[in-house]
């Protein structure tokens, strides 16, 4: 058998193992896929070498254990319940600077919607505002390329798309549903566990191209979020069991379109409000630095375009797309 075989027969065992969910017989993998027992084993085998944990018990079989599958495009895409996204364009990367960097310059380029970028590590990811995102070995760094039909007024909307999709693939995953903090974070028990920062392109004061981007301490070491100089924590850590970036990167790419799809449609509705859902922010009393000026004051609403409305003791209404939250209090 050539290589060409040789992998197929093998994709073939590790389907077959991810399938299962549980105990495989070698004798049902081996009558299966037309090939030896000791064939069987040595696909195992060399499964084993690519990073895969499959464990074997006599007259049990094979078990797989999924939270440990190696993170990479191939494991994105398996099962990936979505029509574009991941679909028309994963570009990936072991290590990368930044995947908006790289998904900024795809747009530019002509890019079509729904373009990914995907990477285990950044080297310079990047927050709001140009601060640095430290972005290691452990966490799942996803831009996505977008051309909506937006005005450039409404560019915050993209930003509370990203973060729904976010929280609601953490939880899809982990069982766990973080809390949206205003404009652009995921805390779980009060720690941060999930940034994105938006950038847009116009053309003639049109919006030309979002790029979205995510960066989820799935399972970051701690060292590495102390490291960060902000109080971070990661899904492993809240969840106390391995979580497989894999799925928390492929249920972004679900949860992504699914929202992204409303915006699309003209539903802004839906997406702010399942964002007021998941922050609890309205009602709040927020001190919020924007740019050189401090604002305080009770959360009355977002607007239809994705801004914060704060009304100031004063009665004056401010209208903020992003901010620093000093402090919160009901």
């Amino acid at each position: 058998m050539d290589d060409r075989g040789r992998n197929g027969t093998r994709r073939r065992v590790l389907e077959r193992l991810f399938e299962a969910d549980g105990w495989c017989s070698g004798e049902e993998l081996s009558r299966e896929l037309g090939v030896s027992r000791a064939a069987v084993g040595k696909h195992v085998r060399a499964l084993r070498a690519a990073g895969y944990v499959i464990e074997a018990v006599t007259r049990r079989g094979y078990r797989l254990d999924r939270t440990t599958a190696p993170f990479e495009a191939a494991e994105v895409l398996r099962g990936l319940a979505t029509e574009v996204f991941g679909k028309v364009g994963l570009h990936w990367h072991e290590s990368t600077d930044s995947t908006n960097r790289d998904a900024v310059a795809l747009a530019v380029g002509g890019a079509c919607e729904g373009t990914v970028v995907m990477a285990a590590q950044q080297l310079a990811g990047r927050g709001r505002t140009g601060r640095p995102w430290v972005s290691p070995q452990g966490g799942v760094y996803v831009s996505l390329v977008l051309r909506p039909r937006l005005s450039p007024q409404a560019a915050p909307l993209v930003t509370l798309m990203t973060a729904v999709a976010a929280a609601e693939a953490v939880e899809a995953v982990t069982g766990l549903m973080p809390e949206v903090k205003w404009p652009n974070d995921l805390l779980m028990a009060g720690l941060k566990v999930c940034g994105n920062l938006t950038e847009v392109g116009l053309v003639a004061d049109m919006v030309d191209w979002v790029v979205t981007g995510v960066g989820v301490n799935v399972s970051t070491p701690a060292e590495a979020l102390v490291d960060a100089g902000v109080a971070a924590t990661s899904l492993q850590t809240e969840c106390g069991r391995p979580v497989a970036r894999a799925d928390v990167a492929r249920a972004f790419l679900e949860r992504a379109e699914h929202w992204y799809g409303a915006l699309r449609e003209g539903d802004t509705g839906a997406v702010i409000t399942r964002w007021k859902e998941l922050s609890d922010i309205v009602g709040r009393h927020l001190r919020v630095r924007h740019g050189d000026e401090l604002v305080e004051g009770r959360v009355a609403d977002m607007t239809p375009e994705g801004w914060l409305c704060i009304l100031a003791g004063n009665c004056t209404l401010h209208r903020l797309h992003a901010g620093d939250v000093i402090d919160s209090r009901v």
